[in-house]
């Protein structure tokens, strides 16, 4: 079953604080009962980016607090180290579930969406297509290229294009407002609209500064339609019925999936 994925809020890259380590050393026991951390405090830590911390937790991973973060009407994830200097952006995975494993995972509220849509009403002008272009079955993947989830899942997908021939993937670039520097490189992917950019761009390897006005309509209108139609996080997929689908599985769960509709 297709596993549900977190809304990220990624408000910086990993950055230092200036704050006293209080780590300690050469230890025993549970991590909770020698590193704490209170809402109040860990607002103030990150007070520069103007969010609100509601909740704290220790992260799944070892040595890391996850901050649920509020700003602007969205909700988050931060992780701050224990030694309270670095802030780090993105999402703990289970690597064998291939799904996220946040703390705060029940405080995730599933956004809400319209279904099933019209696949036709899709904007895929500016889309990249993964697989066959002339495939009988269409998958949309609304996807962000700074979204850690959606780089993984960006994997799968050409694993899914190898396994189903007859598939066409429409890549449609949905940069999130808490990701500031996605919607340009969207837009060089559009202008290229090339696989071979898209895959540079999920790499984090540099691409050309985009030029043209055209791609910023492309993308805006991305942007739009998502809006419209209940589409709130990435990576999202709408199948060839029209079905939305929040998160991504693994290449061949996605292709069961597709193989079981009507």
């Amino acid at each position: 079953m297709l596993k549900t994925s977190a809304i990220i809020l990624v408000l910086t890259l990993t950055i230092s604080l200036p704050s006293p380590v209080l780590a300690k050393t050469g230890h025993g026991g549970q991590c909770a009962s020698c590193h704490t951390l209170t809402e109040k405090e860990a607002t103030e830590l990150i007070k520069s980016f103007g969010g609100t911390v509601s909740s704290v937790k220790h992260s799944p991973a070892k040595g890391l607090f996850e901050l649920m973060v509020e700003r602007d009407g969205q909700k988050g994830l931060l992780f701050m180290d224990y030694g309270k200097k670095h802030l780090i952006q993105g999402m703990v995975f289970d690597r064998e579930k291939l799904e996220p494993a946040p703390a705060h995972k029940a405080e995730f509220p599933r956004p809400k969406q319209k279904a099933p849509l019209d696949v036709r009403t899709i904007p895929t002008a500016g889309a990249v297509i993964i697989g066959n272009p002339e495939g009988k079955k269409k998958l949309y993947v609304f996807t962000d290229p700074d979204c850690p989830y959606c780089r993984k899942g960006h994997e799968e997908l050409k694993k899914l294009a190898r396994i189903a021939p007859d598939l066409a993937i429409y890549v449609v670039l949905y940069p999130l407002p808490m990701h500031p520097d996605s919607f340009d490189k969207c837009r060089a992917i559009v202008e290229a609209g090339s696989v071979d950019i898209l895959d540079r761009v999920f790499e984090g390897k540099p691409v050309p500064k985009p030029k043209g006005e055209v791609s910023r309509k492309h993308i805006e209108g991305n942007i739009s339609f998502a809006n419209t139609n209940g589409i709130s996080g990435t990576p999202t997929l709408v199948m060839p019925d029209g079905r939305i689908e929040v998160g991504m599985g693994d290449a061949e769960t996605m292709k069961k999936m597709l193989s079981s509709e009507r």
